[in-house]
């Protein structure tokens, strides 16, 4: 039935009414009944009317088989292709029957030649698709609390569209013990009713929420929910009551007029008009407690109106009550007991007599700061007073030899850079019962005198500064921070320069306000590698303090040298050689070794070689390492006799420079030679004499260095701590070009900077531009920290 194209349930009969014949040509009639559900799918069949009326099926779209209706939004069609009875259009009983029982829709189906008139009627039978619904979701009703049971209030009765057993058929309510639920039938409609089945108590409960569930008779049911909302209404069946019989207060004596003694606190448990009451005194109450005490009818505050003395009045005693407003109204009593306290009612009064507000810091023990006076208005025991400074101050009271008057002295030396300010908190305790006490804060400025020296967070400085520096800009500063205040604080910066031999002082200047030192003249690293000089700061102060800093600054690596060709090298200069092999030499003969030299460490002076022109590139190779040019393979008679080879040696630095030669091999026949290799072997020995000279002087330079370097670091060792020193190690490296490499160590950390070969595991210092490593250090983990190390660029 929910399936498109399925057959509908017909009904068990199917039965011709009537038949005739017509003069006119007519030639029967007949009419049939199916039912089918509401609200099926479009295109579910109903019935087979051909079929079931017995026509061709197969003549039906000739016959023009149709079903004829006076609306265009009919609900049924035919199929003249299979006779079949469709639904055309959702079909809702509810909305199209409006209520009956019974649901019908008659169809007149006609066919031609001859002309066939055939009536259909077609049931639509009830689903249940639609819930019981109240016309309203809330209703609201009003009871008084004493209306007697059987009480019976009409509800809105729930609507449901649908018939049958798919109808309304019953009315629920949720359980209570006050209400139930009744219906009356009344023309095909159930009228719900709630009925009273006990007396209501508005100040047990103001109100009751109820559900009346209407439910039909569906399968599955389906209900609808209405919330009745029962309102109490008062009356005045209860007196108002006090929270207690009798109230016991106590007053002090001296107490302000205006001042609340007690605020009683009465209840009715009456709403409205039956629950508001208001306060008076008692009808026996004296005229003179009027005077003394004013009641507030309202709020019911007993506040002191007149004098409270216990010497006149040691206690009292009024009578209260409280009448509601009802139309019987009712009546409610309490007594309140009030007792008055004999007080010492005057505090000691503290008086400053000479203060001095501001105390210099070296003030020695013992100096008066202060005179104090203190007096009490009371006599005997309430006027003896007890003063003492609360707080811990470096400051004490001395007593006078004139009774309550006291001085107050400096205890210990003061220091203004740990406390600036002092409050001493004067107390004065009387000796009544209860006492009562007095406070008074003097407020104690301590003035700055220039007992703190500049101080420098570390001692000694390292600073590295990258070489080609730009000459006339700051480097790098120094700091120093002064615990003084103002001019005793204002520190001003030189170098010392007397009696010093470092003529790289002359070229060093330092901001005198700031610290900042600018360097005169651009450092090569291979020129000076380090230098120490010492900064003094100076402070404003009278006299004036001081406290000096050595600062030790080290010389970082730049790629400013490019590459120097060493061999070979022609008598002019030039780099260029001729080299002479024989034709037989086999593959990996060695035919010479360029040699080159960078005065850079590290990367920077990290030389790689390689092939920039060749005549033949399987002829020849290049060691990239060690400059080592050998043949790859043997000579034919087809190779040339002269081969040029352009050399290409270039440095490992960020920005690369480089150096070219040329070599120009000569392949000869093993006899020729033999007999050059005598001619030019006398002018080898001359050749490599140079060469030799020229090494020489290269490793005599760095060896001189090097000397230099380890002696100013042994001086600098031994007026540090040793976890402070930095450490210079020579560690020289030679593999085919002319290097060097330094090791040295600041703090926690080691620096090596090396030339063409490092070390396995080492590891670039960031911000060092690729020219220091850091290499693991094996310290003991007991070893302290070293000073702090500054990275200074351009």
């Amino acid at each position: 039935m929910e399936m498109r194209h399925q057959t509908a349930r017909r009904s068990s009969w199917i039965f011709f009414l009537s038949a005739a014949l017509f003069l006119s040509g007519k030639r029967a009639l007949a009419e049939l009944r199916y039912s089918v559900p509401e609200e099926v799918k479009e295109s579910t069949i109903v019935g087979n009317v051909a079929k079931d009326l017995g026509l061709d099926i197969s003549s039906l779209v000739a016959r023009r088989f149709r079903v004829v209706s006076e609306s265009e939004d009919a609900f049924f069609e035919v199929n003249p292709h299979n006779g079949e009875l469709y639904v055309r259009k959702r079909i809702d009983r509810d909305g199209f029957c409006q209520g009956r029982e019974s649901c019908l829709i008659e169809l007149k189906i006609i066919v031609e030649n001859p002309l066939e008139i055939h009536y259909v009627v077609v049931e639509i039978t009830d689903i249940n698709d639609h819930a019981p619904v109240f016309p309203e979701k809330q209703q609201t009703f009003e009871i008084g609390e004493h209306t007697l049971p059987g009480r019976r209030i009409q509800l809105h009765a729930a609507n449901d569209p649908d018939a049958g057993m798919n109808s309304i058929r019953t009315y629920t309510l949720t359980p209570n013990e006050n209400f139930e639920i009744n219906v009356r039938q009344s023309d095909s409609r159930k009228m719900p009713f709630l009925v009273l089945k006990k007396i209501l108590d508005r100040e047990h409960r103001e109100n009751h929420s109820l559900i009346v569930t209407a439910s039909d008779g569906g399968k599955p049911p389906k209900s609808g929910r209405l919330n009745v909302t029962i309102i109490v209404l008062d009356s005045n069946d209860n007196r108002p009551t006090f929270s207690q019989d009798v109230y016991q207060v106590a007053i002090k004596e001296n107490s302000p007029a205006g001042a609340v003694i007690i605020k009683l606190n009465a209840t009715d448990l009456d709403e409205g008009i039956n629950g508001e009451f208001e306060y008076s005194f008692g009808k026996a109450l004296s005229r003179k407690m009027y005077d003394i005490f004013d009641l507030n009818k309202v709020t019911g505050e007993i506040k002191i109106k007149g004098s409270i003395d216990f010497e006149e009045n040691e206690s009292f005693e009024i009578d209260i009550e409280t009448i509601d407003k009802g139309t019987n109204p009712m009546i409610g009593e309490c007594r309140v007991m009030i007792k008055v306290v004999d007080m010492n009612d005057n505090a000691p009064e503290i008086e400053v007599t000479s203060l001095s507000e501001r105390v210099q810091e070296d003030t020695k023990p013992g100096t008066v700061v202060s005179l104090i006076k203190v007096k009490d208005k009371d006599s005997g025991v309430n006027g003896k007073i007890i003063l003492l400074i609360t707080n811990d101050v470096p400051f004490e009271l001395k007593p006078s030899y004139k009774e309550n008057t006291y001085s107050v002295v400096t205890k210990t030396v003061l220091d203004r850079e740990e406390v600036s300010q002092y409050e001493i908190i004067l107390k004065a305790t009387d000796c009544g019962e209860p006492p009562l006490s007095s406070f008074k804060t003097l407020n104690i400025q301590i003035s700055d005198v220039n007992d703190n020296g500049p101080h420098f967070q570390q001692n000694p400085l390292d600073f590295y500064l990258l070489e080609n520096n730009l000459a006339g800009a700051s480097v790098f500063s120094v700091s120093a921070t002064d615990k003084d205040l103002n001019e005793n604080a204002a520190v001003s910066y030189h170098i010392v320069r007397d009696g010093s031999k470092n003529d790289l002082l002359s070229f060093l200047n330092i901001n005198s306000d700031n610290g900042h030192i600018s360097a005169l003249k651009s450092f090569d690293f291979e020129t000076v590698k380090s230098f120490q000089f010492q900064v003094v700061a100076t402070d404003s102060g009278s006299p004036s303090l001081s406290s000096n800093v050595t600062v030790n600054v080290f010389i970082l690596d730049q790629n400013d040298n490019p590459p120097v060709i060493l061999y070979p090298v022609n008598s002019n200069g030039s780099a260029e050689g001729v080299e002479e092999i024989p034709r037989n030499v086999n593959a990996g003969h060695l035919v010479t070794k360029v040699r080159a030299y960078d005065a850079d460490v590290g990367y920077n002076g990290w030389l790689l070689f390689s092939l920039q022109q060749v005549s033949d590139h399987s002829l020849f190779g290049l060691d990239r390492y060690t400059g080592q040019i050998r043949t790859l393979r043997s000579f034919t008679e087809t190779d040339e006799a002269e081969h040029k080879l352009v050399v290409l040696v270039k440095d490992n630095g960020n920005v690369s420079l480089s150096a070219t030669v040329t070599v120009l091999v000569k392949v000869v026949e093993p006899k020729e030679a033999f007999a050059a290799s005598d001619v030019k072997s006398s002018a080898k020995v001359d050749e490599d004499t140079d060469v030799t000279f020229y090494l020489m002087i290269t490793l005599g330079s760095v060896s001189v260095l090097f000397i230099i370097s380890i002696i100013v670091l042994i001086t600098m060792q031994c007026s540090k701590s040793p976890d402070y020193t930095s450490k210079y190690l020579q560690e020289t490296n030679y593999d085919g070009t002319l290097c060097h490499s330094i090791q040295y160590r600041s703090g926690d950390k080691r620096y090596m900077l090396v030339g063409p070969r490092m070390s396995i595991g080492s590891t670039i210092v960031p911000g060092s531009h690729a020219n220091t490593l850091v290499l693991p250090d094996r310290r003991r983990p007991s070893e302290e920290v070293g000073p702090e190390v500054y990275y200074v660029g351009q």
